[in-house]
């Protein structure tokens, strides 16, 4: 008989399959639903396009409770990446983990810290160095890698997102700004690389309700639409 973990896995590998729009999907390894591999292309604009990256999934004992284990089998030039064993930075697989995360929202993570590295909390200090420091010849390290490990094709790498620039001043972490939702709530998706304000618009949008105030578990389907919303799906 299947576990509550196995039953839960092979719920949420349905609902990737029948959510195609999603642009991430994973399937078991050898038939089993505690290894798994996910994959999803390269985000455009970036030097990843056009590339298909594959991670390796490793569901704990405690799942939900705990973080799948995921790395990427695709090597990458990132600098929250380890080059040499794959190895992932991101809150969302750490302390950023809810219970009510999925698969295929670890993997959309994934495929948005593609789009939006961040140096300054590296994995890999030689990758981050470089993306400070020569953003120019990054960007076109990065697209070599993607070309020679994801298959991407060949073209002139985007490099403007990896230009030099003053970082903007620090946002006060002003409550009126999350507009009567709990914090913690709203953060959970801001650890997963989203603006703020855009959160609290895709919750506005889907009509969740703010319950006072309080912190409070969100149904799945909610997380689904919140998340379609802030990736501009919805």
């Amino acid at each position: 008989m299947a576990s509550t973990r196995e039953r839960r896995i092979s719920k949420e590998l349905s609902d990737l399959q029948n959510d195609p729009n999603s642009g991430v999907s994973a399937h078991p390894v050898d038939n089993s639903l505690l290894h798994l591999k996910g994959i999803f292309p390269g985000p455009p604009d970036t030097p990843y396009a056009g590339g298909t990256f594959q991670v390796d999934i490793l569901i704990p004992e405690n799942y939900p409770f705990k973080s799948p284990v995921m790395k990427f089998d695709t090597k990458i030039w990132h600098p929250n990446v380890s080059s040499v064993t794959g190895a992932i930075c991101l809150d969302t697989l750490g302390t950023g983990w809810s219970p009510v995360g999925t698969i295929k929202m670890a993997l959309i993570s994934l495929r948005m810290l593609l789009e939006s590295p961040n140096p300054k909390d590296p994995q890999d200090a030689e990758v981050a160095k470089m993306m400070l420091e020569q953003p120019e010849a990054f960007a076109q390290k990065a697209h070599e890698w993607a070309v020679k490990y994801a298959g991407a094709p060949r073209r002139d790498t985007p490099v403007h997102n990896y230009q030099k620039v003053a970082p903007p001043p620090p946002r006060a972490d002003d409550p009126a700004r999350y507009q009567g939702y709990n914090k913690d709530l709203i953060d959970r998706f801001v650890h997963m690389g989203f603006d703020l304000d855009a959160v609290v618009e895709a919750f506005n949008y889907v009509g969740i309700d703010r319950n006072g105030g309080e912190d409070y578990v969100l149904e799945e389907a909610y997380m689904g639409d919140i998340t379609a919303r802030l990736l501009g799906e919805q």
